[in-house]
């Protein structure tokens, strides 16, 4: 197991340490406390740093897809992914950037949003939704998104992920929430978690990274830590 100082390793190096092990792959990157809080005064970028942003960018880069729920899309101020020249090499033959797929099981989306009007012709934002949505919200957010439905009453993330698949979006890296993530690990489909700790300790009361779905405790394989700023930066697989 490898344990080394981030701020030695360029994004090249950082990016073979992260590289995808196949081309059908889940990873989820998320942060926490100390004390296990994901976010501080509601928002993870509290717990953030200017290595975590580092990796951030890298695991973007390297990934066909960014997944994010919409509650945290929302929280969290989404926009596309930011181009980044120096990444360039890392996105060889596929977009500049990967697209936002965003997932809504009701469509109560702000289509005015930078996430929608600021969003690059080849990485347009997905949002993935099931057929119990407003058929009017749908339509709308046609004029401004690609729609994916997948299930009936509620989102059916394994076919949302066949469909992201069928794009040729297959590494996928989900960036929160806590609910989302913690149906993706109840029904199998989270490959990766990758956690940032960081030297925070948030107090009582905080959200976990997992919220809002049951499943038997997981253990994890430990692949890597780095270290940076007083943050440990895990690589688990699932």
């Amino acid at each position: 197991m490898l344990t080394a100082d981030a701020a030695d390793l360029d994004d090249d190096e950082l990016a073979r340490l992260y590289d995808y092990p196949r081309e059908s792959w889940l990873r989820a990157n998320f942060v926490a406390s100390a004390d296990g809080a994901a976010f501080l005064d509601g928002r993870s970028g509290g717990l953030s740093s200017a290595a975590d942003r580092r990796l951030f960018g890298v695991l973007r880069a390297l990934a066909d897809v960014v997944l994010v729920g919409a509650g945290t899309a929302r929280a969290e101020k989404y926009k596309p992914a930011r181009r980044r020249p120096e990444h360039a090499p890392l996105r060889a033959g596929r977009a500049a950037t990967p697209p936002i797929a965003l997932v809504s099981r009701g469509l109560d989306l702000d289509l005015t949003a930078p996430l929608f009007t600021d969003a690059p012709p080849d990485a347009r934002t997905i949002v993935i939704t099931c057929a119990a949505s407003p058929g009017a919200r749908r339509a709308a957010t046609a004029q401004v998104a690609d729609v994916i439905v997948a299930g009936d009453t509620a989102v059916d993330l394994a076919a949302a992920l066949a469909s992201l698949r069928d794009r040729g979006l297959g590494r996928v890296l989900c960036e929160g929430g806590p609910t989302l993530l913690a149906h993706l690990t109840a029904d199998g489909l989270a490959n990766e978690l990758c956690l940032t700790i960081s030297p925070v300790l948030a107090g009582p009361g905080a959200a976990r990274i997992t919220a809002g779905a049951s499943f038997p405790a997981r253990q994890l394989a430990l692949v890597h830590v780095l270290r940076a700023e007083g943050a440990l930066f895990c690589r688990y697989l699932m």
